[in-house]
């Protein structure tokens, strides 16, 4: 498996963390998302979770990327999503689903973390105008982000120029010329 990265972003005085593992898929804390909205992010988290709206969003997610998502256990989830009996916390639906778009983390760095597609639709739920500071901020982060690769590829591809330089005149030099 390969190393976890964690970096935090900062919207509107929330530290909201962010793990990735492949930098294309990067999973936002849906618990300090929650704590902007209450003291007990997992209430929050779970009554998000009982909506119809909400489960229809996760499996329309879960089925464009996720070929071990299972269909059946989201069709009952989703008959009943929206009852005053309904209720769905991230475990269960990671177990019964096999989703992957949610993440349940224990330890140090715990929590319920969320795809950022998914972790959006969760804040605009929170607060539209929060959600707009974690997008700016996240907006900072990737901009960030891209320019300390970009930096990285061109000194690469510097590097690169200069060692084949070196060795096209060494060749030239074993050449005679």
């Amino acid at each position: 498996m390969a190393k976890t990265i964690k970096e935090t972003i900062h919207a509107n005085g929330v530290d909201i963390g962010i793990y990735t593992q492949d930098f294309e898929n990067e999973y936002l804390s849906l618990t300090d998302i929650a704590r902007y909205k209450s003291d007990d992010p997992a209430a929050v988290i779970q009554n998000w979770m009982r909506n119809r709206d909400v489960i229809e969003f996760l499996g329309l997610w879960e089925k464009l990327h996720n070929d071990d998502f299972k269909p059946l256990e989201f069709e009952g989830f989703r008959s009943k999503a929206g009852a005053n009996a309904f209720t769905m916390s991230p475990k269960k639906w990671i177990e019964a689903t096999n989703a992957i778009g949610i993440v349940s983390k224990a330890g140090r760095y715990g929590g319920t973390y969320a795809h950022s597609d998914i972790a959006m639709a969760f804040a605009t739920w929170i607060s539209p105008e929060f959600q707009l500071y974690i997008m700016k901020d996240y907006r900072r982060l990737k901009t960030d982000e891209n320019s300390r690769l970009s930096l990285s590829w061109n000194l690469n591809r510097e590097i690169s120029k200069l060692n084949y330089r070196i060795h096209t005149d060494a060749d030239i030099e074993l050449l005679g010329a």
